[in-house]
């Protein structure tokens, strides 16, 4: 229990334990990985509002068709979803809108060449809250998969699992 000088009383055990709530926040994109070639992978801070954060602590969020752009040598991403936060009044975001990636400036200069070349793309992959409650999206350079590497990687992802299967036993 801890006490402030105004006399407010707070227990730490319960605001620890919100708080660690809200680490585990963690939206997959689970398409992108089928649909693209992972060839690498950044952690990338997003710039939002406040109730766009609360919002995403809540667990609010879509990352279906969602990836990233340079436009005058930012990198933004188009096509997340962030739900509307319900006790929100007039000054609620809007959930579609294109929201601002922040990386180091080596790292926009590289993936800022490897886009030009034909066939490549920087797509969203997982949205989390890290131990300091920043929200962070791991982006990744990926490369589209035909339709027949899409079978071939289903026909993987099953023997994996069932020589996992078959080890368990």
């Amino acid at each position: 229990m801890v006490e402030f000088r105004s006399g407010t009383r707070i227990r730490m055990k319960k605001a620890c334990k919100t708080m660690a709530d809200h680490r585990n926040i963690s939206i997959r994109n689970k398409r992108a990985t089928f649909d693209y070639e992972i060839l690498e992978t950044y952690i990338a801070g997003i710039v939002l509002s406040g109730t766009e954060i609360k919002s995403l602590r809540q667990g609010k969020a879509s990352l279906v068709d969602c990836y990233c752009y340079f436009h005058n040598h930012e990198l933004f991403v188009r096509g997340m979803n962030i739900a509307e936060y319900h006790w929100g009044t007039y000054n609620n975001h809007l959930p579609k809108r294109d929201r601002k990636l922040l990386l180091q400036h080596r790292e926009l200069v590289k993936l800022e060449r490897a886009l030009q070349d034909k066939g490549l793309t920087v797509v969203g992959i997982k949205l989390f809250i890290n131990e300091r409650g920043l929200a962070k999206l791991q982006i990744g350079l990926a490369r589209g998969r035909k339709s027949y590497d899409k079978r071939e990687y289903l026909k993987e992802k099953d023997a994996r699992r069932e020589m996992d299967r078959h080890w368990k036993k």
